[in-house]
């Protein structure tokens, strides 16, 4: 054994005890006569002590050597440290050192590895194994790894079963572009990697494994905007002879129980709100409730009153944001700079300050009286003090911006407490949405989500009003989780892909498996994945998955570290039968 104990874990109670560590150098003090190294492992630091009156001459020396990420293992006798360190766990004990071992020695690294580094993210991205050395990330992913354990030990005690499914499978167009991986054996041929397990999910339910789940890396070659990544991982999963609330109660339960044995914080509440209304409240379909600022629809109280944008408008909409009626002028021109900018698109913004002594100060007083002020607060639950921020336009694209708007003040004013918890449902989402450049309807989940029955006669009349039997969770602003209860039977199926444009070749060449599958007594079955980087993110109190990510790519979906993706070789090339254009 190279240790006899971690670095984390010696005390008082080891004093006069020899031991044996290994570890890296985390920085070392020569005092001449004395030398102190901090030596850290994953577990923690233990300060090191040479002394020259009480140390071999050639230890001495050789600890003189020793620079920043040096590999080595000491033994030595536990001694009490004269100068204590409450601020770690070892603070009370330093090792004396009569056996110093230089297990490998280390270049100078390109930044510091301290918790508050001097590295950009780029340079620490190219060094990433270095970079997980650093508290904050190697922290990171043990939190991760406790996460997922939770989960496990959550779902594996309501009797699922992980099941592994299929990385190289079936290309299919819907939906985010695929990776393809070339077949060597079937000349011209082609894998795609998953863009989730859907397909196999469902058919382990044909399969009567009536629980699955698994933590699991899907795919999407898309545009890396927000904070995404091509590789991403999944909590999937799947039941059968279950209905809506069944899938809703279960995971609830798995929520509930992170948020408590993670962080310790019972939350009760789970809001159910349908996705009309998410889109109407907050102008998206994955709401941050833990602040208001809803919105207020205001076209009835400001159109015809001689504003022509307004009377223009399909839309006029405001929100309420507390504290800042006393906004300077100044102030309000960098909002209205700010939804100006092409990310947000808005011609302009009208405001109103809610003065404290009940009256109102528009940037529109010479089309509006008090009394229309009034009405607007009213409408948008404002109080004295706040200031009403408004925008006009096209109906969606209106909502968008408000959103953005919205969730950008919250941010700014200190609404979005990383330590407080909202978690909510989203139901009821249309089951099609229509597609300007294709000129078809799209699945607004994917094609195997069931419409609620109810609604199955609008197909024909008025496919855009079909509401889906699916649900997302919400937490803090993200969606965390979707699913929906699926279609079982291959008439209904068939239905959707025709309703899809899928012609009945298409159907069967890209989907006849399943189809096939359901005719041999397919259980009703439904599920939910959860995204597991953005729900360790967001537990964690962080906005961005990439820290929780052991390897994660950058914007451009490279790894740096890697130098991935690359050009591979001619002979690789001609043996999978492609020719580069």
């Amino acid at each position: 054994m190279y240790r006899s104990h971690n670095c984390g874990e010696l005390n008082a109670s080891h004093i006069n005890t020899e031991v044996t560590l290994a570890g890296w150098v985390q920085k070392s003090r020569d005092k001449g006569f004395m030398n102190w190294v901090d030596l850290r492992d994953r577990y923690g630091i233990t300060q090191l002590i040479f002394d020259e009156g009480r140390s071999e001459k050639s230890v001495f020396e050789l600890a003189k050597t020793l620079g920043r990420e040096f590999v080595i293992q000491v033994k030595g006798t536990v001694i009490e440290r004269e100068a204590k360190n409450n601020n770690i766990a070892t603070g009370e004990i330093e090792i004396l050192v009569t056996q110093l071992t230089i297990l490998n020695a280390s270049l100078t690294p390109p930044f510091t590895i301290e918790d508050e580094t001097d590295g950009g993210e780029d340079i620490r991205m190219k060094y990433r194994y270095l970079d997980i050395r650093r508290n904050p990330v190697k922290n990171s992913l043990l939190f991760r790894h406790k996460v997922a354990m939770e989960v496990r030990k959550y779902l594996s005690d309501l009797d699922f079963c992980e099941v592994e499914t299929p990385y190289l499978i079936k290309s299919t167009p819907e939906g985010a572009r695929d990776f393809v991986v070339p077949s060597r054996m079937n000349e011209g041929q082609f894998y795609a990697l998953p863009q989730s397990p859907q397909t196999f999910k469902q058919l382990l339910m044909v399969g009567g494994m009536d629980k699955y789940f698994q933590i699991v890396k899907c795919f999407r070659d898309e545009d890396l905007r927000a904070d995404r990544q091509p590789e991403f991982t999944q909590i999937d999963c799947e039941m059968a002879f279950v209905e809506q609330e069944d899938i809703l109660n279960v995971f609830e339960g798995l929520t509930r129980h992170l948020l408590k044995e993670i962080k310790g914080i019972d939350v009760e509440k789970f809001p159910r709100i349908t996705y009309e209304y998410a889109m109407k409240t907050y102008g998206n379909d994955k709401p941050d409730i833990r602040f208001g600022m809803e919105f207020g629809e205001l076209n009835e109280v400001t159109q015809h009153k001689d504003f022509p944008v307004f009377n223009a408008a399909e839309l006029v909409v405001g929100i309420a944001v507390p504290g800042v009626g006393n906004y300077t002028r100044k102030e309000i021109d960098g909002i209205i700079d700010w939804v100006k900018r092409p990310q947000v698109g808005a011609s302009g913004m009208v405001y109103v300050k809610c003065n404290e002594d009940g009256t109102y100060k528009s940037s529109v007083d010479k089309f509006y009286d008090q009394d229309d002020l009034t009405q607007w607060a009213k409408i948008t639950g404002a109080k004295a003090g706040d200031m009403i921020f408004v925008l006009s336009g096209p109906a969606d694209k209106t909502r968008t911006q408000l959103s953005a708007l919205r969730m950008e003040l919250a941010t700014r004013l200190g609404l979005r407490n990383p330590a407080e918890f909202a978690p909510l449902w989203v139901v009821d989402f249309p089951l099609l949405e229509f597609d300007e450049e294709s000129g078809r309807y799209h699945a607004m989940h994917h094609p195997f989500t069931s419409p609620k029955p109810e609604d199955m006669h609008l197909l024909e009349t008025d496919p855009g009003k079909v509401r889906a039997n699916a649900y997302d969770m919400v937490l803090n602003g993200n969606e965390i989780g979707g699913g929906s209860i699926r279609i079982h039977d291959k008439a209904t199926q068939q239905l959707m892909f025709k309703y899809l444009g899928f012609t009945e070749e298409e159907a069967k060449a890209q989907f006849g498996f399943l189809m096939d599958a359901f005719q041999f007594g397919a259980p009703p079955h439904g599920g939910l994945a959860f995204g597991l980087d953005r729900l360790v993110a967001i537990l964690g109190g962080q906005e961005t998955i990439r820290d929780f990510i052991a390897f994660p790519k950058n914007n451009s979906g490279r790894d740096v570290m890697i130098d991935a993706p690359s050009i591979i070789d001619e002979s690789q090339l001609k043996e999978l039968h492609i020719k580069l254009a």
